[in-house]
């Protein structure tokens, strides 16, 4: 299960925040999350509860912001919105598309005290 993993890299951003910035607690964490990025959101939430159970966000509540997937038809040269993986072109059927967005994973906010 990579989401624990996910979990683990976040409360590592959030800790390192809060010792550089000088915060002792969390609120709320706004994750976004790339559509393609092959994350199971309800298990990333178990895992991050688990994870930050003993730490500055402990309790802390988490708003996965879900981002759409991107790419670019190499065949008819057009942006096209992309749901999935290896499926054609809405414009021209092609399957020479290119993803350009949609895969990343980013901490956007924290709501602090």
């Amino acid at each position: 299960m990579h989401e624990m993993s996910i979990a683990e890299s976040v409360l590592q951003i959030i800790e390192d925040r809060a010792r550089a910035d000088g915060y002792a607690r969390v609120n709320a964490v706004w994750l976004e999350i790339g559509q393609l990025a092959g994350v199971e959101k309800e298990s990333l939430r178990f895992c991050f509860e688990v994870v930050t159970r003993d730490s500055v966000a402990r309790d802390a509540r988490l708003e996965i912001i879900e981002t759409a997937g991107k790419g670019w038809c190499m065949e008819c040269a057009r942006s096209v919105a992309v749901a999935a993986r290896y499926e054609p072109c809405p414009y021209c059927g092609s399957f020479l598309v290119r993803v350009t967005g949609g895969e990343e994973m980013r901490v956007k906010e924290l709501e602090v005290e």
